[in-house]
C-alpha cells in the first residue's frame, strides 16, 4: 500500500497535490489508479454514465466546481462503480447518502453531503483536463488518495 505523504516526499518535484480538504466516504481508504476525468457541474447524470463503462483500476476525477448543493454521487452509483471495476473517485462537489457509501468496500473523496440530486440531465465533458484544487490533471495520470490527500503525478509512483 502507499501513504500519500510518503508519495510526496520521494517525488515532490513530479506530483502535485489537490488543495482541497476532502472527506472520505466508503470502507476503502486509500485508493489508487489511472485517472479518468470529468466536468460535471451540480449533476449526477454524466458521473452515472462514466460509471455505467467498464472502470478498468481508474480513478474517476470530478471537476463538479468545489459546489455543494448537488451530490455527483450516492450509494447506487458507488456500487455501480464498484461492479464495473473502478478503483474509486475523487469528486470536487458533494455525495448523498454518505451512510450507504460507508458501508461499501469502495473508496470516495469529496468536499461534502447534501440530500439534494439532479431532476435534468446536463452533459458533462469526458476525458478532459481538468484543473481543480490548484492542480491540472489529464486523462490517464495517476491518483493516489488516502486519508491525508490526493495527490496527482504524470505516471505511475513507486514508493
Amino acid at each position: 500500500m502507499f501513504v500519500t505523504a510518503d508519495l510526496y516526499d520521494a517525488h515532490h518535484t513530479s506530483v502535485q497535490v489537490l488543495n482541497a480538504q476532502f472527506r472520505s466516504f466508503g470502507r476503502v481508504r486509500a485508493f489508487a489508479g489511472p485517472a479518468s476525468t470529468l466536468h460535471a457541474s451540480e449533476n449526477h447524470h454524466p458521473v452515472q454514465k462514466a460509471l455505467e463503462t467498464p472502470g478498468e483500476g481508474r480513478v474517476l476525477v470530478v471537476d463538479g466546481e468545489g459546489l455543494l448543493a448537488v451530490g455527483l454521487m450516492g450509494d447506487r452509483l458507488a456500487t455501480l462503480a464498484l461492479k464495473n471495476g473502478w478503483a474509486g473517485a475523487v469528486l470536487l462537489g458533494a455525495v448523498r447518502d454518505s451512510a450507504g457509501l460507508n458501508a461499501l468496500d469502495f473508496g470516495v473523496k469529496a468536499l461534502g453531503t447534501t440530500a439534494r440530486r439532479a431532476w435534468v440531465a446536463i452533459e458533462g465533458r469526458r476525458d478532459v483536463v481538468l484543473t481543480i484544487a490548484g492542480a491540472t490533471i489529464h486523462p490517464r495520470d495517476w491518483v493516489y488518495a488516502d486519508e491525508d490527500a490526493v495527490i496527482v503525478s504524470p505516471s505511475r509512483l513507486h514508493p
